[in-house]
């Protein structure tokens, strides 16, 4: 058995998207979906990577683009130039990460009633922001996510179970912040889960951050390992 990559195109608000899907070769029946959302950097191959370790699990997985066929940025001054106009219109953005979801639900193989999201950084948000929108997703995963609350009316109480993966010494989301999200989750009537790692800070699944010279945003190998795993259970249970 093999892992399939495949570039998927597909249209939404501001489009075209660019985006990689991977899916096991022998699949035949329909499998659960999971949307793979990027950080500040946009769609990337470490993006591909986790959705294909995703299809190893038994899903197919999109490695969604919510910036627009070849809108990509690299680490440096302009890192969030893309991210900064979807951070100012939420709306928008609230729109792509529906497009790309159809896109996935629509997908061959794809079971439309079972699907999911996971995001890292700027992901984590878009994650947040589907269960806070609505979006038909079983389940969502945070990874080093940002956790301010979209400026447009969202639902309550929210059906989408959540998994909050969270380094406690993020420098972008203090304890403040992550007391006012598990307050707002609690509110909304969500199923939420916390797991907080201790020595890890932001983008601690970011491997080209092993050597990071930005205060609390980098790779914790542990970290990483745990909440892959918290992932993976988190998952098998939406899914059951």
């Amino acid at each position: 058995m093999a892992i399939i990559r495949q570039t998927l195109v597909y249209q939404g608000s501001g489009g075209p998207f660019e985006g990689v899907i991977a899916y096991e070769d022998e699949v035949t029946t329909a499998r659960p979906g999971v949307l793979v959302l990027p950080n500040v950097l946009g769609q990337k191959e470490a993006d591909n990577v986790h959705a294909e370790n995703l299809a190893k699990l038994g899903y197919v997985a999109l490695a969604a683009d919510v910036y627009g066929q070849g809108k990509r940025t690299q680490h440096g001054p302009d890192a969030g130039v893309y991210m900064n106009e979807l951070n100012a219109d939420r709306a928008l953005l609230r729109d792509r990460l529906e497009a790309s979801l159809e896109a996935l639900a629509s997908f061959g193989n794809v079971d439309p009633g079972k699907l999911a999201a996971i995001g890292f950084c700027f992901g984590g948000k878009c994650v947040l922001d589907m269960a806070r929108s609505g979006l038909p997703i079983l389940g969502g995963v945070s990874f080093h996510g940002v956790y301010d609350q979209p400026n447009y009316f969202t639902v309550s109480p929210i059906k989408t179970k959540l998994l909050v993966c969270h380094g406690w010494e993020d420098p972008i989301a203090p304890p403040e912040k992550t007391v006012a999200l598990a307050q707002e989750l609690t509110e909304s009537g969500a199923d939420w889960q916390i797991h907080a790692y201790g020595h890890a800070g932001h983008a601690f699944t970011d491997q080209d951050r092993k050597e990071s010279k930005v205060p609390g945003v980098v790779y914790e190998p542990k970290a990483d390992r745990r909440s892959w795993q918290a992932m993976t259970n988190f998952l098998e249970e939406v899914f059951a």
